[in-house]
């Protein structure tokens, strides 16, 4: 009989694109912009994390604005969201639609030299990164503004022999690292540790980050 091969652990991530978002991207970014310069109206003013000077962070009731761009992109994340849950957990549909979605939603501008360092989200069961704008990339980092997430099972590395080291994916220890383009979701277990790098680059790189919660009626 030949080898089976099976994968009985594994970490689910969801990934999408917003059909034709330029024009809402310019309008997301416009309104961050526009928030980010009326200071501390709209700045986070109890970060749990540092906060570096080359990264604004918003307050965390994104998705209760009114302005149309944040309804828009609040339905999309909310449906990519729901699917993920569908698809992932062992409800039926009826019982996936009776599920109450609660979030804290937020929006970053990160510059040239701008990160926000590793960490997860307690009290959520999924968080999710929608990408407004990339930023334009120097090019002088490999690993510029990526959002990385560190291999959970760092034991699996404490040794390393010549038939362990090359282990393809899904199976490696390596960190896993997207470079967001605009438009792009992606959605991952909110207990999952991850971190932005530093981004090296001009202009705005733009992002909303959400936690989301679940209760059932």
């Amino acid at each position: 009989m030949p080898l089976q091969i099976s994968t009985p652990v594994a970490i689910p991530f969801g990934f999408n694109s917003l059909p034709e978002s330029a024009s809402l991207n310019a309008e997301l970014r416009a309104l961050f912009l526009k928030r980010e310069a009326e200071g501390k109206a709209f700045a986070n003013a109890q970060p749990t994390m540092q906060i570096n000077p080359a990264l604004f962070e918003s307050r965390f009731d994104l998705f209760k604005w009114p302005d149309a761009p944040i309804r828009r992109l609040r339905e999309f994340c909310w449906e990519n969201l729901y699917a993920m849950v569908g698809q992932t957990t062992s409800h039926d549909p009826t019982t996936v639609r009776k599920l109450i979605g609660h979030a804290d939603a937020w929006f970053h501008i990160t510059r040239r030299g701008g990160w926000f360092g590793l960490h997860n989200h307690p009290m959520a069961s999924w968080s999710g990164v929608y990408c407004v704008d990339a930023g334009r990339d120097d090019g002088s980092r490999r690993d510029s503004g990526l959002l990385s997430f560190p291999h959970p099972a760092r034991d699996g590395a404490m040794f390393v022999d010549p038939a362990s080291r090359a282990l393809k994916l899904p199976y490696n220890y390596s960190t896993r690292e997207f470079r967001l383009e605009a438009g792009q979701l992606v959605l991952f277990p909110s207990w999952l540790m991850h971190q932005v790098t530093p981004f090296a680059g001009d202009g705005e790189r733009i992002t909303v980050a959400f936690n989301a919660w679940f209760s059932m009626p």
